[in-house]
């Protein structure tokens, strides 16, 4: 395995050896990708904060973005460690945004376009937003609204990325990787299970109706875990009553579970794998046996003498991030 790192400041490109290892993070929403590595200063090396970078394994573009932060230690004032974000990281800017009657997919073209991003495939999500008004909210916010307003409406899922330069948006079910993780290619993991987080066995809403003047309530419980668990009641005061009763019996077929967490540790590596992936996970977990398809929420590659490995954080089912 052959690792390749490039560096360009203004004409000049610069491939220098990296000193440990090279890292690159990614979440599925929210936050930009992350490639942190460290380098040796000589004296043909010269880049500075905002000169773009892309990393390579076995001749293949992993990574590409632009140099944020470089620090060195006093003990050892060669070594530069640098932290490089991909194009993601603009979308922590701020705007305001008024649109009526566009997809999720033009609300993205149109962030892109007002600040300079490179775009690449951005599947056509479908479904037209009516209206929205995003005041004072970061470009993050505003995508992450467009892409929650088609979950709502559709149930499709989508995943935003940057593909190597370029603003990235596909389905989840287009994200699907035919790869598996079992006691052979995972060397850990860390698993929890849960009734203290997002478990909820008794719901109540309440309406405040302002014809009769009454408050009228809905309720939705499971005595069976009341009596295992105790009262663990989701509390919530609703502007219409449309509908009511089944969204309380809704949000307790949600929520009245336990939850998990996975996490995967010194997976075998593969370049392919980012955050919103699936993957097949078959593996026992001591009250469990997990044998399905579920999402990497969170990636860390790390790449070292010649060794690929991953720490991946999974969501799915009863598996909450």
């Amino acid at each position: 395995m052959s690792y390749e790192l490039l560096i360009q400041h203004g004409s000049n490109i610069m491939y220098p050896p990296t000193v440990e290892g090279v890292t690159i993070e990614w979440e599925r929403k929210g936050q930009p990708g992350k490639l942190t590595f460290e380098v040796v200063k000589t004296p043909g090396l010269s880049f500075q904060e905002g000169d773009p970078c892309r990393f390579s394994v076995d001749g293949t573009p992993v990574f590409y973005g632009f140099v944020f932060e470089k620090s060195r230690k006093g003990n050892n004032p060669n070594v530069i460690k640098c932290v490089v974000y991909d194009q993601l990281y603009y979308l922590k800017n701020k705007d305001t945004y008024v649109y009526t009657n566009k997809t999720a997919s033009e609300v993205i073209k149109m962030v892109a376009e007002d600040f300079q991003l490179n775009v690449g495939e951005l599947e056509d999500t479908g479904y037209k937003i009516a209206s929205r008004v995003e005041d004072n909210q970061t470009l993050f916010d505003i995508i992450q609204n467009a892409l929650d307003e088609t979950i709502k409406a559709t149930g499709q899922m989508y995943v935003l990325y940057d593909n190597v330069g370029k603003l990235t948006l596909k389905s989840l079910g287009n994200m699907k990787l035919n790869m598996l993780v079992d006691e052979d290619t995972a060397g850990d993991y860390d698993y929890k299970s849960s009734i203290a987080t997002q478990t909820y066995d008794k719901i109540k809403l309440s309406y405040e109706n302002k014809e009769t003047g009454k408050r009228e309530i809905y309720i939705a419980q499971d005595g069976s875990h009341i009596n295992q668990w105790g009262v663990l009641q989701y509390y919530e005061k609703l502007d219409s009553k449309a509908n009511a009763k089944a969204m309380a019996d809704a949000l307790l077929d949600l929520y009245n579970t336990k939850t998990r967490t996975l996490k995967l540790q010194d997976v075998l590596g593969d370049i392919r794998v980012r955050a919103g992936t699936l993957l097949v996970v078959m593996l026992g977990l001591g009250d469990i046996n997990v044998s399905n398809y579920l999402m990497a929420e969170q990636v860390k590659h790390t790449f070292n003498d010649g060794q690929h490995l991953m720490e991946l954080k999974m969501r799915g089912g009863t598996f909450v991030a």
